[in-house]
């Protein structure tokens, strides 16, 4: 199955893949999962992915996770406070990759979360785990200089909801 010219869905993902998105997502409390395609301007003159479109995937799929939960509040709220990537294996202009995220854990006014990107077989290549890491986001009120406790609604769903 092909995707549309231009849209953000891509090929159906391998079973493989499948199978290791399946596996991290198990070890955290909540998380989801996107497909996107290297587009030209995700890569650099080296001809592969710039390092800043691992974390646009990251976001992709952590701004998934929220949404689905209907928790919107989350993002105005929710700023970064530490961002950590490895950089395993490149990928390329028309190259399909699968990104996870899942939440470790949540404290009263932190949530961590782990991440992993995986490159689909792509010309001589089979599957590759392309980047792996972690961040960690802190409850700021708007307004406040501070953080403060995660909304009720927020810390209730993450508590209740398995990964999906």
């Amino acid at each position: 199955m092909m995707a549309e010219p231009g849209s953000n869905e891509t090929t159906a993902e391998p079973a493989e893949i499948a199978e290791l998105v399946a596996e991290f997502l198990a070890g955290g409390t909540a998380g989801t999962q996107v497909e996107r395609t290297i587009e030209w301007v995700d890569t650099d003159a080296a001809g592969h992915q710039h390092n800043s479109v691992i974390m646009r995937f990251v976001e992709a799929a952590e701004a998934r996770l929220f949404r689905k939960a209907g928790l919107n509040s989350y993002f105005a709220i929710a700023p970064r406070v530490r961002h950590e990537a490895d950089f395993r294996a490149k990928l390329y202009f028309g190259q399909d990759v699968t990104t996870a995220v899942r939440v470790d854990a949540v404290g009263s006014s932190s949530m961590s979360f782990s991440f992993r990107v995986w490159g689909h077989p792509f010309k001589e290549r089979g599957v590759v785990l392309a980047a792996e890491g972690k961040f960690v986001t802190v409850c700021v009120p708007h307004g406040a200089e501070s953080s403060a406790p995660w909304p009720e609604e927020i810390r209730s769903h993450l508590a209740s909801t398995a990964a999906t």
